[in-house]
């Protein structure tokens, strides 16, 4: 009973085993990633590009104001000093958008 019960068992594993080892390619899911490659290629980075063309040539075609300079008590609050620089520019300060507590740097 026991070489019975083991035959089977060796039987059963030997099968299960050759049929696992079969199906991660069973399906026909082999050339998936092609498929996936054309459609970044072909859909997904045309995509980004007329994506990135629209907001450059909308940016170009606006005139952008700058708004006047209010001193808010509420507004560019400098408790302690950045540590570069003359400490009251933030680290991506840029002059033309970016207001100091005492106003614009520059009259634009």
């Amino acid at each position: 009973m026991a070489t019975y019960l083991q035959r089977a068992a060796v039987s059963y594993v030997r099968n299960n085993a050759r049929l696992a080892s079969h199906a991660a390619t069973a399906g026909g899911h082999g050339g998936g990633w092609k498929f996936w490659r054309g459609l970044s290629f072909f859909v997904g980075f045309p995509a980004i590009g007329l994506g990135m063309l629209n907001a450059y040539l909308a940016h170009q075609e606006e005139h952008h104001e700058r708004p006047p300079f209010i001193q808010y008590d509420y507004l560019r609050i400098r408790t302690k000093r950045f540590p570069w620089g003359d400490g009251q520019k933030s680290l991506f300060h840029n002059p033309h958008v970016n207001a100091l507590p005492s106003g614009y740097e520059d009259d634009h």
